[in-house]
């Protein structure tokens, strides 16, 4: 196991973004709509019982034992820990060159004392931009005082506290199956995450990745496919 958390530089949508993981499913204590675990050793992958739509991240760490390997390291080297023992670690982790880090493409906020300690580091570094997704709805409303302006936060939409959202007004994203879907809903869609750390207003995020054959999200992306949407890549962008 490595000593040192794993951050890496993003792919196609995130090319300017460092990124921060942990494992799909097992650290998302507010998924439902997405939920999807993947297992440490066999890489079988097991969907939750009131999933709409297969999380990408977990979809990665069954296809990638290297990727599943990386995020369970990050995570053993958290989980269980003090928060002041948490913030030294992710303090002494972060690239020295980063700028803009987005903290879980795969995994969120498995407790209040792991929140706690990313806001702690993100105000030590106020020079540094940080933004997630998040269904830990709850574990940041009861923190929301914590929340530095560097932090850039929003709730995505189909988890356990989604009745939150309104009720405190805050930032959210939604995964729609459609490009009309988000404009019948009023929502532009983010294709690079600008809208993640560089608006305050609510947006929609077009469905990606492996779906479960037969679903009803096999059949929106194999729409969406039909329309020129190959997923996130340099050459292929979404249809809007």
């Amino acid at each position: 196991m490595n000593t040192k958390l794993i951050f890496t530089k993003g792919n196609a949508k995130l090319q300017d973004v460092w990124t921060f993981s942990l494992p799909a499913g097992h650290t998302c204590p507010g998924a439902r709509e997405c939920m999807a675990r993947v297992d440490r050793e066999t890489g079988k992958l097991t969907d939750g019982k009131h999933a709409q739509f297969r999380c990408f991240a977990a979809s990665m760490e069954a296809r990638m034992p290297s990727v599943r390997k990386s995020r369970w390291n990050n995570f053993d080297l958290l989980r269980g820990r003090s928060q002041a023992d948490m913030v030294k670690t992710l303090s002494e982790s972060i690239p020295a060159s980063a700028k803009l880090i987005r903290v879980h493409v795969s995994g969120d906020f498995f407790n209040a004392e792991y929140f706690r300690a990313w806001m702690q580091v993100a105000s030590q570094r106020p020079e540094v931009t940080f933004y997630a997704y998040t269904k830990s709805v709850k574990i940041w409303v009861d923190n929301k005082n914590l929340v530095p302006p560097n932090f850039k936060l929003t709730a995505s939409h189909g988890g356990t506290h989604d009745h939150l959202i309104d009720r405190y007004l805050l930032k959210y994203a939604l995964v729609v199956f459609s490009v009309e879907q988000a404009k019948a809903l009023g929502l532009e869609i983010d294709h690079d995450d600008s809208h993640a750390y560089g608006s305050d207003r609510p947006f929609a995020l077009l469905l990606h990745g492996t779906q479960p054959k037969g679903s009803e999200s096999a059949k929106a992306l194999s729409a969406l496919k039909s329309q020129g949407f190959t997923g996130y890549s340099k050459k292929h962008e979404p249809v809007t």
